[in-house]
């Protein structure tokens, strides 16, 4: 069956046709390694992640990019302020450089604990600055100009700009700076030349200057030079789809001459909103993966969360909702545990294929995971089925959905929230002497452990519907 997958530029489901044939080539919009990043950022490398599996799932030969911004980015998405590298390292006292190491390196952490595959490449920034410079060199005579601060795209000089926003709204237009000299209010920076006086600890020389470049230039750059153009998705949160892609839209448009000459399809995943509004790093708080962590909740409990959802519909965080999802992540592994071990065998049966072709009419449906989740479960639960089938028919749905839910054990799962006096290794083992104590009916003895796990902040959980015997508080 065909894949079908929203395409944001034409606002339609379309079916996936490959710029090369059996390939897929995708790019992802990454971080900017200035700060950590919060669970809304993470939603979307868990979309990001998805989108690459289906695509294994389907057969195809996947080649995807994610960026690394450690440069270009300013305090605004839009086109004004400080770069945020520069400003956390005047904040923290360190250098840019060391900045953009320590949160890269706690970034990719998060991607290996959310159990999102490595993408073929991970593109930093600042690896690509003499490619930018010849990028923008070779569209600066017919598409921009030159302002005191830097070199300046010209939005009027291609057809049908901002037609993935669907608009030059007020809004969007608001979000840009006003600099004195821009020909338009959606005009954009290209290079950014560092103001006299000044001295950036990025910066590097250029025809228009010493300066840094614009944040929209490195993702048309590294594109291009790994995935080659045209080159078949490109992904990123709903908020890039109003001024960031279109100018990289802009900008490959006036390096190639065509309106499709980057990607073809443009896929966006909605907000994660609490309460009090969409995730943003500019209230200056935010939660983190370590946060949830913090509180006792295996970090796949949040990338099933993310996939109880469509990827384009807005997500609620809340902690209820998160306890949810962990609560139905353990019951897909003791599901899963009462599966005898047995070698992965063809899958053959009536049932479990019908489950598999509804699995795959569901992801190839613009990745509807929610309901490919029913399916999955579905599986789980059939009994007096040739254990190696249903282990067969699991692992090739797992690996799109990334669970593994077949890989772990329950004792995985149980994570001690920050500042817990006991730890999971020393609870099993007060658990095990309270096993044997009721066994033996010495109560006394039973209770006394009981006590004792109490005041550490464990509750034993007897008669637990689940099974799962304890839990640590995290209060």
């Amino acid at each position: 069956m065909s894949l079908r997958l929203f395409n944001s530029l034409t606002r339609q489901i379309e079916r996936f046709v490959p710029v090369h044939e059996g390939e897929a080539r995708v790019y992802t919009c990454g971080p900017t390694v200035y700060n950590y990043q919060h669970i809304g950022n993470m939603r979307a490398y868990v979309f990001a992640d998805t989108l690459g599996r289906v695509l294994s799932f389907k057969g195809y030969k996947l080649s995807h990019v994610i960026n690394i911004t450690d440069v270009g980015h300013l305090t605004s998405d839009a086109d004004e302020g400080a770069d945020k590298m520069e400003k956390a390292a005047a904040t923290s006292g360190k250098s840019a450089w060391d900045i953009a190491k320590f949160y890269t390196d706690a970034y990719w952490r998060d991607i290996e604990r959310l159990n999102i595959r490595q993408p073929m490449k991970w593109s930093i920034a600042t690896d690509y600055v003499p490619a930018m410079i010849e990028f923008a060199k070779s569209i600066a005579d017919t598409h921009c100009y030159r302002l005191e601060s830097g070199l300046y795209f010209d939005t009027s000089t291609v057809p049908d700009y901002g037609r993935l926003a669907r608009a030059a709204t007020d809004a969007g237009e608001s979000r840009i700076e006003a600099v004195e000299g821009k020909r338009h209010p959606t005009d954009f920076a290209i290079w950014r030349t560092t103001p006299p006086g000044e001295t950036r600890q990025m910066e590097w020389d250029s025809p228009w200057g010493r300066g840094a470049p614009g944040w929209h230039l490195e993702c048309s750059v590294m594109s291009e030079a790994l995935l080659g153009f045209p080159f078949d998705i490109h992904t990123g949160g709903i908020d890039h789809r109003e001024i960031h892609h279109p100018n990289e839209i802009a900008q490959n448009q006036a390096r190639c001459g065509t309106p499709d000459s980057g990607a073809r399809i443009w896929m966006h995943n909605n907000f994660l909103i609490d309460r009090g509004g969409k995730m943003s790093k500019s209230a200056g708080e935010f939660l983190t993966l370590q946060a949830l962590v913090d509180r006792g909740f295996h970090p796949l409990a949040y990338r099933l969360m993310c996939l109880q959802a469509h990827y384009r519909s807005e997500l609620e965080f809340s902690w209820d909702n998160l306890a949810a999802a962990f609560t139905r992540l353990k019951r897909m592994l003791m599901a899963a545990e009462r599966i005898p071990p047995a070698d992965v065998a063809e899958v053959a049966d009536k049932r479990i294929a019908a489950e598999l072709k509804a699995f795959e009419e569901a992801v190839s449906d613009d990745l509807n995971t929610a309901k490919a989740l029913t399916h999955f479960e579905a599986v789980l639960s059939i009994k007096g089925l040739d254990p190696g089938r249903r282990r067969g028919a699991l692992t090739a749905m797992d690996r799109v959905l990334g669970l593994r839910v077949l890989d772990i054990a329950r004792t995985d799962l149980r994570i001690a929230p920050a500042g817990a006096s006991i730890t999971p290794d020393e609870i099993e083992a007060s658990m095990a002497a309270r096993g044997k104590a009721r066994a033996a009916k010495d109560f006394a003895a039973s209770d006394r452990i009981r006590d004792e796990l109490a005041v550490a902040g464990v509750e034993v959980m007897d008669g637990d519907p689940l099974g799962w015997d304890w839990k640590l508080s995290s209060d």
